[in-house]
């Protein structure tokens, strides 16, 4: 979709656009009221400074629609495509990583979330592996991180150049 689309999109289905990227509410709303953008640069700005207001409601609200890291996403909507592609390069270690996610979710009590697209299973493991030595708050940090990171990808992703 072009900017100009965007711009000029009836709030309810510019807001219903934006939800596949991060079901974060206020986000949305910011992003929507923002409008129009001049271009494409500054919408991606703002919505990473809007992205950074973030509090724990809203992520842990946010997560509730993501898939464990290595499974496919429920249902055929926007975000579910949008998942299975950023975990498209995701396989082997598939034990290993549902190991280490049993054991996340034991410690810090929601699913463990990390960017991944552009990373192997690897990769993702090692995260996964290192992230499990944090402390509650530096972690919530870093899902924080890893949240805005993939909101902002996608919102990429929707619109052309």
């Amino acid at each position: 979709m072009d900017l100009a689309t965007f711009n000029s999109m009836a709030p309810d289905e510019a807001a219903e656009l934006l939800r596949p990227c991060a079901d974060v509410q206020t986000w949305i709303d910011d992003l929507v009221g923002g409008r129009p953008y001049d271009d494409r640069d500054s919408l991606l700005t703002f919505a990473e400074a809007a992205a950074a207001t973030w509090d724990d409601a809203e992520i842990d609200a946010a997560l509730a629609h993501h898939p464990r890291i290595g499974e496919r996403a429920a249902g055929e909507g926007a975000e579910a495509a949008m998942s299975s592609a950023e975990q498209s390069g995701i396989s082997g270690d598939e034990q290993a990583i549902a190991d280490g996610n049993r054991v996340y979710e034991e410690t810090f009590g929601r699913i463990f979330l990390i960017r991944a697209a552009g990373r192997t299973a690897g990769e993702v493991l090692e995260q996964l592996t290192a992230r499990l030595d944090n402390d509650p708050a530096a972690e919530s940090a870093v899902v924080a991180g890893q949240l805005r990171e993939i909101a902002l990808l996608r919102l990429e992703g929707i619109l052309t150049p």
